[in-house]
């Protein structure tokens, strides 16, 4: 296995002869499985849904357990075990990571309390998901990949240490924010994630605020499967009123626009929308939360781009979008050199050819690893593209440093919004 220095230039060159070497299948194969558009039927969802069949068990109780022990692999063993007590032994455990639950998409909030009825808005804030678990003196921060960065932010394990409560899981967000309470860039928030950081320095240059939205755990006890209306209750009875954040519950779409232009006006990306009788479903993406953003964007991954001419000549400048499909690879949107700057540009450039593995002309095709938010003015019909839908006036808005390519939009929320679009025309 090549390693150390000059390593990716020898995995470039291996790859190429490995190519080179095999047959038209055999090489098609190799790429597929490379970039991950190898439909072999493996993905998760078919595993866990086998797992249930194999062992005779409902499948809600094997993806619950799925979600949360972290481990597959062990969910399965439990399941085959034949004994129904071992399987439903998961639950939350301290210091073991939960995946957080993720949210649809409504157009505006009207759309999102004529779904919900009364539901909790909340800020949508542009920061860096966290998730925090303590027991006594003892406090772990996670990002929203699971990665321990505790280190990184010793204000939230100052605040959280000091909690009245003696175990506790919070799902949450940190935010760098100005003088006057506005958000700074996105940018900005993640710098104090660096690997080699000087926390100290960072601290006092960047200093983070964290707001708390949701108690998944408290004194010994589950709240995972308590609705939203509990939890929300007993998270407000625990945390510092400036640390949560800002909610208005309401089944008025009324007030709810009104809040969202309140939300906005302070420099945030938009509001979110909670079912209040909501459980908490760790990595599950659904419509019980709503995120309502008055821009169109999609977090979609690269999977290839073009060497730029002009003046971006050196650089890898137009990128061919995928958005995710569940059954497994990415599906191809379309193409966009819009919206980068020359720094991004030599960043992107820099971290593509590091995902290369084949090339073709002037296209460098890549692992599928990058997720980079993109802003659209609509989803348009294709007969082009394989999902049938293509965006139009694609730009880049940024790179989400902070997802992988697992967390991407799918294909079916593309084309759900080019659905909704069409139907609502006159």
């Amino acid at each position: 296995m090549a390693a150390g220095k000059g390593s990716t230039g020898e995995r470039q060159r291996l790859l190429r002869e490995l190519l080179a070497s095999a047959t038209e299948a055999e090489g098609s194969f190799l790429f597929r499985l490379v970039t991950g558009e190898l439909r072999q039927g493996a993905v998760e969802g078919l595993m866990l849904e086998a797992v249930a069949k194999a062992a005779g068990v409902p499948a809600e109780g094997v993806r619950r357990a799925r979600m949360l022990a972290g481990s597959l692999p062990g969910v399965a063993k439990a399941a085959l075990s034949g004994d129904a007590a071992e399987l439903a032994a998961f639950n939350t455990q301290l210091f073991r990571p939960l995946h957080p639950m993720l949210a649809g998409s409504a157009k505006d909030a009207s759309e999102a309390i004529g779904e919900l009825g009364e539901a909790a808005l909340e800020y949508k804030l542009d920061g860096a998901r966290i998730q925090i678990h303590k027991s006594g003196d003892q406090v772990a921060v996670y990002s929203r990949r699971l990665n321990d960065v505790t280190a990184a932010v010793p204000e939230v394990v100052e605040l959280v240490r000091a909690l009245p409560a003696r175990e506790l899981i919070i799902d949450g967000e940190v935010i760098a924010l100005r003088e006057n309470g506005t958000p700074h860039p996105f940018q900005i928030t993640m710098s104090r994630f660096g690997k080699r950081l000087d926390v100290a320095r960072a601290r006092g240059e960047v200093p983070l605020t964290p707001f708390f939205f949701d108690l998944l755990h408290l004194d010994g006890g589950s709240l995972m499967d308590e609705p939203a209306r509990r939890r929300l209750s007993a998270l407000h009875d625990m945390a510092p009123a400036p640390n949560v954040i800002p909610r208005l519950v309401t089944a008025s779409s009324v007030e709810a626009d009104r809040f969202l232009r309140t939300a906005m006006e302070q420099g945030h990306e938009g509001i979110m929308a909670k079912a209040l009788d909501a459980t908490y479903q760790a990595g599950h993406r659904g419509r019980r939360w709503l995120k309502i953003k008055p821009a169109n964007t999609l977090d979609l991954v690269v999977l290839a781009a073009e060497w730029g001419h002009g003046r971006r000549h050196g650089w890898l400048s137009n990128l061919h979008l995928g958005a995710r499909d569940p059954a497994g690879g990415f599906v191809m949107l379309g193409k966009t050199f819009k919206g980068m700057t020359d720094e991004m540009l030599g960043w992107q450039t820099k971290q593509l050819l590091e995902l290369e593995v084949a090339r073709e002309a002037i296209t460098v095709y890549v692992r599928p690893e990058l997720v980079v938010e993109v802003a659209f003015n609509e989803v348009q019909a294709s007969s082009q593209y394989p999902g049938g839908v293509a965006l139009r006036f694609a730009r880049v808005k940024r790179y989400r440093r902070d997802k992988s390519a697992v967390e991407a939009d799918t294909i079916g929320s593309v084309q759900e919004i080019h659905r909704r679009t069409t139907s609502l025309s006159p």
